[in-house]
Order: C-alpha cells, then structure tokens, then sequence
C-alpha cells in the first residue's frame, strides 16, 4: 500500500467512523522506530454537516504483517481506553482500524506534541526542570497504573499468572523460557541470575504478593515528555497482571538510565535511598507512589528479573502456553529434561 492509497483508505474510514461529510488528509509521515508496528502521524481536517470543520492531530499505529505482539491491537486499545478514563496520563483512544487501513489490525489516538529521546532528556539544559520533576511523577504515574481496575474495564484476558503462582515466579518461569529458546550457547551471569531469582523470597511467596495491572514496559524511552516533565505514557502493548512491584525494577536495570548516574529513571535527583537501593531519584519515585495512594516496598528480586527480561524484549514473547523448544520436548519425553522451578513444568510450557 503506498502512501497515497494509506491515506485515501484513512479519509474513508474516519468518515465512516465520525458520519463526517467530508475528511482530508494531510501531512501523513511515517515515524521511525517499532519492530512490530508502524507508526503513522497525521492531520485530519473532518467536515460536518453545516460545512464546519475540525481538525485532529492523529496517530496511528499499525501491525508489520507477520511481526509478533503480545497483545491484539483491539485489547491494547482497551487497555488504553481503561487508562485515560482512570485519569492516567495515557494517549486518547479514538477508533480501532479496519481493513480500509491495510490487512493487519490498527488504532488511532490523539496525538500529543512532545520528546521520547532520553539523551535529550538527559542533556539539553531545556528539560532540567523535566530532570527535577519526573522521578516523582513517575511515581504518582506508577501508583495510577497499579489501581486500574481490571474487572471494571473487562481486562481480565490480559496475560495473568495461574491462580496460586507467584506473579514474580510466573514471569522468571516465562522470562527462563525465552532465554533458553533464544540463547542455547551458555551464559554463566544469566544462569546466577536465575539461580539467585529461585533463591529470593519474593518468588516463593504467592499468597502475599497484591495482583495490580501491570504496564510492563515502564521506562524512559516509552515516556512522553516536555520541559514540565510527563505528558503520556506510551507503549502498552506488554501489559499484564502481575506483581506491580515488576514495572518498579524494570525502571531500575541499569539499560534504562541511558548514562545518566541515578538509577530509577537515570535523571533528577531525589533524595534518600530509593529504587535500586542507592541515593538519587528512586526515592522520589516511591514517594510519588505513596503520594498516588499506594505504598510498595522496594524493588529487589524485580530489578534482576528486569535485568534478566530485558535482552528478550523486541524479540518473540511467547504467552505461557507456547512449546518448550524440540531439544527440551525430546529430553522430556526420555523423562531426562528438569524444569527450570523444579516441578513438572506443565504449567510453564503447557506441555504434557
């Protein structure tokens, strides 16, 4: 599909979608980035009955044929839909797409004007008030995900850990699984880093551990800013339930600080011992969680499993349901292959 033909389907479609008279667009760029999906910004210029005329800044994203995903663009709208009535600093939903756009599925949100580099963030003397002020919106951000009701906005099929499973121990089970599937060669940090994960309380202790929405990617670099710091969350396409202590260590693996000193975010600074248990801005990030209305402790086990996780993103997520790899099955099957959390494995890899 060229760009004309792109933008001749998104005319047809918004008219239907709006019952406008007459829609045009302009100013139609694909955006870089996104291995999964493009990402297209426009305006709309839709006319009404009476001859007025309202113009959208647009975005739309939309499935690479064959690319993997982790959730329907259908749900990830949903998911975003929950979000930005729940008041959380998320993109406007519009309208999901349909085959006038082109064969993989797709949505349209409101755009927002606004910076995503974390170099810039990090550097350019026009966001040092966005450095000082973002640890604690971060938090407060963290604390309005967590408190999304689920059951209220019908997101009870995001991927969820079985009833009587740690969160925590579902997501290294899953996380091990990727690791084994994508990297057979040895890896001797990663396999301490599994170990110590078996070790920690936190994955042997199911009962006490709260089951919140989860963004699942929550990072700079997935952050909208500007000068005053957050504008939109973006990026919620690996979302899940789980343990809401997970998006806190996965802000806390060192990849995310992008040079910056700090950790939690690798800008601002805090104050007091915070995320990832040193001086700077995670501290700020949990009282702006405390000032959001939720209290959580402090990362630990989570920012290893970050660490561990973070290679496989961009890469195939496979939901828990997904096949161990052939070599594992055949040792299965000879009664020689050990599941990584020493049970029977069937509710890890959904193999008999």
């Amino acid at each position: 599909m060229t760009d004309d033909e792109l933008a001749h389907g998104i005319e047809r479609f918004i008219a239907h979608a709006t019952g406008a008279t007459a829609v045009r667009v302009t100013d139609l760029r694909r955006l870089t980035g996104g291995a999964s999906r493009e990402t297209w910004s426009l305006d709309a210029a839709i006319e009404r009955d009476g001859g007025s005329i309202e113009t959208l800044p647009l975005i739309l994203q939309r499935d690479v044929r064959g690319a993997p995903k982790e959730l329907t663009r259908p749900m990830e709208f949903q998911l975003m839909k929950a979000a930005f009535d729940e008041g959380v600093p998320a993109p406007e939903p519009l309208w999901v797409g349909d085959d006038l756009i082109g064969a993989g599925e797709s949505f349209f949100v409101r755009r927002v004007d606004g910076e995503t580099l974390p170099r810039r963030l990090l550097r350019e003397d026009i966001y040092a008030p966005a450095r000082a002020a973002l640890p604690e919106q971060l938090g407060r951000l963290l604390a309005q995900i967590h408190a999304i009701p689920v059951e209220k906005h019908a997101l009870t099929q995001l991927p969820a850990p079985p009833v009587g499973v740690s969160p925590a121990a579902f997501e290294v089970d899953r996380y091990e699984q990727i690791f084994r599937m994508i990297a057979p060669e040895p890896h001797p940090v990663f396999e301490l880093a599994f170990r110590w994960l078996r070790k920690h309380p936190v994955i042997a202790a199911p009962s006490a551990t709260p089951r919140t929405l989860v963004h699942g990617d929550f990072r700079i670099g997935n952050v909208l800013f500007g000068p005053e710091g957050l504008r939109v969350m973006l990026d919620w396409e690996l979302a899940h339930i789980g343990d809401p202590m997970e998006d806190m260590g996965f802000i806390c693996v060192r990849s995310w600080r992008f040079g910056g000193p700090q950790p939690g975010r690798g800008c601002g600074a805090g104050g007091g011992r915070g995320a990832g248990g040193r001086g700077g801005g995670g501290g700020a990030v949990l009282r702006g969680i405390r000032i959001g209305g939720r209290r959580e402790g402090r990362p630990g086990a989570r920012a290893v499993l970050g660490g561990v996780r973070q290679p496989a993103l961009g890469r195939h997520l496979p939901e828990p349901g997904a096949h161990l790899p052939r070599r594992h099955l055949e040792e299965r099957r000879a009664g020689q292959h050990r599941p990584p959390h020493g049970g029977d494995g069937v509710g890890v890899a959904g193999v008999d």
